[in-house]
């Protein structure tokens, strides 16, 4: 363990080297994309919910699932932080440049690192309910993970683990929560409440029927114009 820990240190040092060298405009983007990330993540559960309102109950449903499952996968990260009381490296490492942000005070611990929980979550609920979207979300988590240690303010250990126990609980709650959530989807769906109905779409079968008159008419002046 104490050589892993080791081995940390030493990357830290040297990502924490890197991002000196780097230009101002560089760090400024770093510093940034640490937050913004996770604004963009909350765009595409939007965007997911959104595309899912004329989708089967399904997709529905796992699109109001994911961004749930990555709250689950924060309030998992924020536990281990009070079981592990582990410094922050901008505070811990000797030699250590200084942090491209303000190191966090005491009290607020290093191991896991939130942002990499949350990124992880959402990267992969995200893939669960919107297929192919994993090449995006993936390299978005990746780089945010990243930048928590470029900025200095987090250990690569912190990172990976952070990555890993978001994933690992956003995946046991998307698969958990599916059942239940989709029975009430589809109870929204055919709610007289307009604004439920509204919330979780139309489904499939009403998006079909509400357009097949267009279709209808459009075929029949198609035989009409043929004679």
């Amino acid at each position: 363990m104490n050589t892993l820990l080791d081995l940390s240190d030493r990357l830290y040092l040297d990502v924490a080297d890197f991002a000196h060298s780097t230009p101002h405009w560089f760090q400024w983007l770093a510093e940034v994309w640490t937050e913004a990330g996770l604004l963009l993540f909350g765009v595409l559960f939007l965007a997911g919910w959104w595309r899912s309102r004329d989708g089967s109950s399904r997709a529905m449903t796992l699109a109001l699932l994911a961004p749930l499952a990555t709250a689950f996968g924060y309030v998992a990260s924020e536990a281990f932080k009070s079981l592990v009381d582990e410094e922050r490296p901008c505070r811990a490492v000797a030699g250590a440049p200084a942090s491209l942000v303000a190191c966090p005070p005491h009290g607020d611990w290093s191991f896991p690192s939130n942002h990499s929980a949350i990124a992880g979550a959402a990267a992969l609920a995200l893939a669960l309910s919107w297929r192919g979207i994993v090449w995006l979300t993936a390299p978005m988590a990746l780089l945010m993970a990243f930048s928590r240690v470029f900025v200095g303010v987090h250990y690569p250990h912190d990172v990976t683990v952070g990555l890993l126990v978001g994933a690992l609980v956003a995946f046991l709650v998307m698969k958990a929560a599916e059942r239940p959530v989709r029975s009430v989807v589809e109870t929204a769906r055919s709610s007289r409440n307009p604004a439920v109905a509204w919330c979780a779409g139309r489904g499939q079968a009403a998006h079909a029927a509400a357009h097949a008159p267009a279709h209808s008419e459009r075929r029949s002046r198609a035989r009409h114009g043929a004679y």
